[in-house]
């Protein structure tokens, strides 16, 4: 099986071109080439399909191999990859995801994908959207959230998945913030039935500054699905505007909660490298969880 390796703002992902849907990955499978010793190392594996309802699907899976909604970095990763190799030449493109269809407009000079600009959709501040427990109709909206002894500010909100934005005041050290522990300790909690995924922010300068813990993946370089519903938590703290650059370790996203209130994010795409899985690793690892 071939693949290729490649990042949005050091957001890795294992991608897999299966055009005529043809290939079954299972989890354990998945897992092992996300691992970062055993196998190829990413973030999560995204896999190409043709479908009639748009120009292509995106089949994104965790790095833990659990199937996920929806991945603003890894979208862009694949827009990059079917432009670059010929499968389109559209310059927009119309993806669909388990969160629905994404459009997506590319930076394209002489054939090469510079940057690419997502429409992320609208964000959901409901608990039931999230999904979050208590009234289905309700907010939490810079309200008080308990983890390992501290008392946080955070927002939750749904980009098409669940993430908790955590607010933190200016005397706060992110980087020395234990996010793994924190972070892990708040996508457990009994508040998110899901799960969620955990940002930690910052603002300064009018820039937000971010650490991200992703659920299935653990502390990742970025999150662009983290980085939209970062901006909106921001944005009704009164911390930015809506229209607001956010820094993460992997690199800068830009953002704007536009006035239709779609959240459009502008980021980059690399390809890192291209490789095959033999048919002894995939004996070794998953026995027949590949089939074509």
């Amino acid at each position: 099986m071939r693949f290729a390796k490649y990042h949005g703002s050091g957001n890795d992902f294992v991608m897999v071109e299966d055009l005529e849907d043809r290939l079954s990955l299972d989890a354990s499978t998945i897992a092992g080439l996300c691992d970062r010793r055993r196998g190829v190392g990413a973030d999560g594996l995204i896999r190409i399909v043709r479908t009639r309802d748009a120009d292509f699907f995106m089949d994104y899976y965790n790095a833990n191999g659990e199937v996920a909604e929806m991945c603003g970095n890894g979208i862009r990763c694949l827009a990059k990859l079917v432009y670059e190799r010929g499968f389109t030449s559209a310059k927009e493109l119309h993806v669909q995801t388990r969160s629905g269809p994404k459009r997506l407009v590319l930076d394209a000079t002489d054939g090469v994908v510079r940057a690419v600009t997502v429409d992320m959709g609208l964000p959901a501040l409901e608990r039931k959207a999230i999904p979050m427990d208590g009234d289905p109709a309700g907010k939490f909206v810079g309200q008080s959230l308990e983890a390992d002894g501290q008392v946080f500010t955070a927002t939750a909100v749904s980009m098409g998945n669940p993430h908790c934005v955590v607010l933190l005041g200016a005397e706060a050290h992110l980087g020395t913030l234990d996010v793994p522990r924190v972070g892990s300790i708040i996508e457990h909690l009994p508040l998110f039935p899901n799960r969620t995924n955990v940002e930690f922010v910052q603002v300064t300068g009018g820039r937000i500054l971010a650490r991200v813990w992703e659920r299935g993946s653990g502390e990742t370089m970025a999150c662009g699905t983290g980085a939209c519903a970062s901006l909106v938590a921001c944005s009704l703290a009164g911390l930015t505007g809506r229209t607001a650059d956010l820094e993460f370790p992997g690199g800068l996203l830009h953002l704007r909660w536009g006035p239709d209130d779609h959240v459009l994010m502008t980021g980059p795409a690399v390809h890192v490298f291209d490789g095959e899985m033999t048919g002894s690793w995939a004996a070794a690892t998953a026995g027949p969880a590949i089939s074509s």
